[in-house]
């Protein structure tokens, strides 16, 4: 640990994404304010010294996917050396998106999923229009959305992810995404901070995601009292208390019976900073004081 009076933080990203990950900047201003050092670090790198740092806080490390095993080796190490936020038990639960059947056990409102695991028989849905995915993915990669006259890609894209070992889910296509959007309720501390819209991501059999992740339509938005409680609710439902973590992203959508959880961010979720004011100024002052709180308690 350092002996100095600056906090430091080491801010965990890839190396594709150092300088290209907007959130970064208005983070390290925010921190800087806050009389915290913040130093990008890349999370695979091997020279990198974790223990010099007070605590490592895991940012836009968007390449473990292929890797998880190793990257979550690394959370556990850096771990052992010091204060990892989120800590590596969120991350392990967080990046397999089977934690959505256990919260969904929990009575919470989240998207219906079909678990097809490798040698499960597969069937997919005979109407209405459908998206598979990985159960371990990021940014929209090896995801796609299908409807009537696409079984034979559906199903190449099934078979392709269960044939390499992995988890396949397959979730019906809320169409209300297509005017209303997603909403991406964020969290500091446990504590609200602001909210987004996303677009809609995916088209009908679109060519798949190459880069880190897919480019989506970004705005402000006040979410419902409704998508507020549920996001709350899922905070609240978690392993680990809410105050425990660094931040927290609640991505909901519309359906019939109102907003349910696509995915709820716990390891390197995008914090739309910039679009909060002031340039970030406003919510990177808000998370670099949960980070300060949290580090030092």
């Amino acid at each position: 640990m350092t002996s100095g009076p600056a906090l430091r933080l080491a801010l965990a990203t890839s190396a594709a994404m150092f300088d290209h990950d907007e959130d970064g900047p208005p983070l390290l201003e925010a921190l800087a304010r806050a009389g915290v050092a913040g130093t990008p670090e890349v999370w695979d790198d091997e020279a990198v010294d974790w223990a010099s740092y007070d605590a490592v806080v895991v940012r836009s490390t968007w390449d473990y996917v292929p890797r998880r095993d190793d990257y979550l080796a690394w959370a556990e190490h850096v771990e052992s050396v010091g204060r990892l936020v989120n800590a590596a038990e969120v991350l392990r639960w967080n990046t397999d998106k089977t934690y959505l059947a256990r919260l969904a056990e929990q009575g919470l409102p989240v998207v219906p999923t079909t678990w097809l695991r490798p040698g499960d028989d597969v069937a997919l849905p005979q109407s209405g229009e459908y998206v598979v995915k990985p159960a371990v993915s990021a940014g929209s990669k090896d995801t796609n959305r299908y409807r009537e006259g696409h079984d034979e890609l559906a199903l190449s894209h099934v078979h392709g992810l269960l044939d390499a070992g992995r988890t396949a889910m397959v979730q019906p296509y809320l169409d209300g995404v297509d005017s209303h959007g997603e909403t991406a309720l964020l969290f500091f501390g446990g504590r609200y901070s602001h909210a987004i819209r996303k677009g809609p991501l995916l088209e009908p059999a679109m060519a798949f995601v190459e880069g880190a992740f897919k480019e989506e339509q970004i705005v402000v938005r006040d979410p419902s009292d409704v998508e507020r409680g549920i996001a709350e609710q899922v905070l609240d439902a978690l392993p680990w208390p809410r105050q425990e973590l660094g931040y927290a992203r609640v991505d909901l959508v519309p359906s019939p019976g109102g907003p349910v959880l696509l995915e709820l961010e716990l390891t390197e979720p995008s914090m739309f900073l910039v679009r909060d004011g002031a340039g970030g100024r406003l919510a990177g002052d808000r998370f670099a004081a949960a980070l300060a709180r949290l580090v030092t308690a």
